[in-house]
């Protein structure tokens, strides 16, 4: 499967087992947002595991308290960042204290789909 969605703050590419998210420059991901995407991911993941993978190509911020309610999604079994760039990711390691969940850092969305892969033995 493979849908491609555009939402006001992001794209998001959706595959079988895990969903690659742009969010556009200058965007602060806020609980409401969070909201919009956790509704996204129930309905295409059904409670079968998946992985967010963020490819963060645009210059964003997110409300650490997102991570929090991120945390709480039972069939999300790992989070990714995607980025070549230093800043953001030093940013993701300080937001990786937030998470609950496995959460690693790549430089290239080949990476973060094989781990993606591995973590959802598909």
């Amino acid at each position: 499967m493979t849908d491609k969605l555009t939402l006001d703050f992001c794209k998001i590419h959706i595959y079988d087992h895990y969903m690659i998210v742009t969010v556009n420059t200058g965007e602060t991901i806020s609980l409401e947002h969070n909201k919009t995407l956790t509704n996204i991911a129930d309905t295409y993941f059904d409670n079968r595991p998946f992985v967010y993978i963020t490819h963060r190509i645009n210059s964003y911020a997110v409300d650490p308290g997102v991570y929090k309610e991120t945390s709480k999604i039972s069939n999300l079994v790992g989070f990714s960042v995607v980025s070549k760039n230093y800043l953001a990711k030093s940013t993701a390691q300080i937001e990786k204290l937030f998470l609950d969940k496995p959460f690693e850092i790549f430089d290239s969305l080949k990476e973060a789909i094989d781990w993606a892969k591995s973590l959802t033995n598909s």
